[in-house]
């Protein structure tokens, strides 16, 4: 695997800082150390995501409690402009990519125009946000769009949104733009350009019997479109695992404790389970290599030591007729191969030979 084919790792912190700025800064130091490309957060103001009614999820209400609502939880773990600014200074120091989630069409802006992120990930559950994602097509930025608790035709659909988007139609938007845009040859081009998709399950942490790890390729064999994972089952068996399928981005929550309070600690990684996710990732890129099956330069040396030739099992005079009793295929190589066996049988030799001698 050569540089342009490198997984990108993205360390997903999302809302593990708890709402504070000293945790959140902790977090990057741990996703650097890491070596991870990418550390990512999120950006939303509660009010502009949920409703005061939302429920929260079960995983939830099991983290942190069913005392409040989702919405009086969010606001605890939003990230102001100020501090947006402070953590993009210490990604820049530590030498790792910045990246956020945002969750309208405000915060979107913000991060594009004011952060300048360099790609946009576009959360599971904001694949129906019809204006969300043709904002983030708009932007010019490349998409990260995650498919958790979605259907094939709403992917599909999500895709058709992004494909108008980025091709900069001036029809206006409707279902059969969006259509449209997807069927065209230049709508093809650029969502392989620009699009990956992340096949995901949006549960915390996700069952093994649901992580459904064959929907990658069932993706990229639909869509044309580079596609990666966004991890949340516990470990990270299921992330290498995805990376050995073909996944070119790949996610994974990350936490400073799993016992901290806080909805996603629990399904994430801790400092040392998020470097051996990292360095595993990395050796499983060397090792998949190319579409080819080769002898590679590491064991040509080995091949004349495991390889045999054809010998004589023991003494033969020249006259003899070669049988298979009386040869034999023993190490080194480098000799007749044994493959060639039956070109021999049945013939004289031509002189004598002693036990364990090459045929020539």
């Amino acid at each position: 695997m050569n540089e342009t084919d490198r997984v990108f790792v993205i360390a997903e912190a999302g809302v593990n800082h708890n709402g504070s700025v000293d945790m959140a800064l902790r977090l990057i130091d741990v996703a650097a150390d890491a070596q991870a490309d990418a550390i990512k957060f999120q950006t939303f103001r509660a009010d502009r995501l949920a409703v005061r009614s939302a429920p929260k999820a079960q995983y939830q209400r099991e983290t942190t409690g069913s005392g409040e609502s989702q919405l009086e939880m969010l606001r605890k773990l939003e990230l102001d402009e100020s501090a947006h600014e402070v953590l993009l200074q210490r990604c820049r120091h530590r030498g790792i990519e910045f990246m956020s989630t945002p969750f309208d069409n405000e915060s979107l802006r913000f991060l594009v125009d004011k952060i300048g992120v360099r790609r946009l990930k576009i959360a599971s559950g904001e694949i129906t946000n019809g204006p969300l994602l043709l904002e983030a097509a708009r932007s010019g930025r490349p998409v990260i769009l995650s498919t958790g608790m979605s259907t094939m035709e709403e992917i599909e659909d999500a895709l058709g949104v992004l494909a108008f988007g980025l091709t900069m139609r001036v029809d206006e938007p409707s279902p059969q733009a969006f259509r449209q845009a997807l069927a065209s040859p230049e709508g093809g081009r650029v969502l392989k350009e620009q699009v990956t998709v992340l096949h995901c399950v949006t549960e915390y942490p996700a069952p093994f019997l649901d992580v459904n790890l064959r929907a990658i390729q069932v993706i990229r064999e639909k869509f044309h479109v580079n596609v990666g994972y966004s991890d949340h089952a516990m470990g990270i068996a299921t992330a290498l695992a995805a990376v050995a399928l073909g996944a070119t981005v790949l996610e994974k929550h990350f936490t400073l404790d799993k016992n901290l309070p806080g909805p996603d600690h629990r399904a994430s990684l801790d400092p040392a389970e998020l470097e051996a996710l990292v360095s595993g990732v990395r050796e499983i890129g060397m090792a998949l290599g190319v579409a080819e099956k080769r002898p590679s330069q590491s064991e040509l040396k080995n091949l004349f030591v495991a390889r045999k030739s054809l010998v004589a099992a023991h003494e033969i005079r020249a006259g003899d007729t070669f049988s298979a009793q009386n040869l034999a295929a023993k190490r080194p190589g480098g000799g007749i191969s044994p493959m060639r066996s039956w070109e021999f049988i049945g013939r004289a030799a031509a002189r004598d030979y002693i036990e364990d001698e090459p045929i020539e």
